[in-house]
C-alpha cells in the first residue's frame, strides 16, 4: 500500500516518479538523460544521481567502499544522497556488495547492478506475452479483472 503524507489538511501519495516515454527513450544519448528521466524536474537529484553513477563507474574495479565522502566532494547533504541512493537501489541501478562476495574481490561497497535492465528486459517480455490471445478461458479471465478493480 503506498504511503500516505499530511499536507494542508489532505492525505496525498508520495511521489516516486519515473518519467518513461517511449519517444525520449529512443532520443537518449548520455547518462544525463537517464537522470533526468529517473529524477524528473528535481536537478538536484540528478546531480546526485550523477555524481553517484560515475563514481562507482571510474572506481577501482567497478566498487566505491563509501558513498558519504561524495557529499563533500558534490557539495549536497547526505539526506539528499540517502533520498537518491535508495531510489537507485529500489530500480536496480546499484546493488551494495559485502565483504563476503568473491563475486567481487571479497571487498564492501556499492557496485552498478544489472537488475535495472534484466526488469526492463522482463517487463517487455511480460508485454508480448500479455498481447497473445490464447483461449476463451483466458479471454473471460481478462474481462473479469474489471469487476476487482
Amino acid at each position: 500500500m503506498p504511503c500516505l503524507m499530511q499536507k494542508g489538511g489532505v492525505k496525498s501519495l508520495v511521489r516516486a516518479k519515473v518519467d518513461f516515454n517511449a519517444k525520449r527513450i529512443d532520443r537518449m544519448q548520455s547518462v544525463e538523460e537517464l537522470g533526468a528521466m529517473l529524477f524528473p524536474g528535481n536537478r538536484t537529484h540528478q546531480r546526485v544521481f550523477l555524481a553517484i553513477f560515475i563514481e562507482i563507474k571510474y572506481a577501482e574495479r567497478g566498487v566505491l567502499p563509501a558513498l558519504n565522502p561524495l557529499c563533500n566532494k558534490y557539495g549536497f547533504s547526505p539526506r539528499m544522497l540517502e533520498t537518491v541512493r535508495s531510489k537507485m537501489r529500489r530500480l536496480g541501478t546499484i546493488d551494495h556488495i559485502s565483504r563476503f562476495s568473491k563475486t567481487h574481490g571479497y571487498k564492501d561497497g556499492w557496485v552498478l547492478s544489472t537488475r535495472f535492465s534484466h526488469s526492463l528486459t522482463r517487463l517487455a517480455e511480460f508485454t508480448e506475452v500479455f498481447k497473445e490471445r490464447k483461449d476463451p478461458l483466458q479471454e473471460r479471465k481478462d474481462r473479469d479483472l474489471f469487476r476487482y478493480l
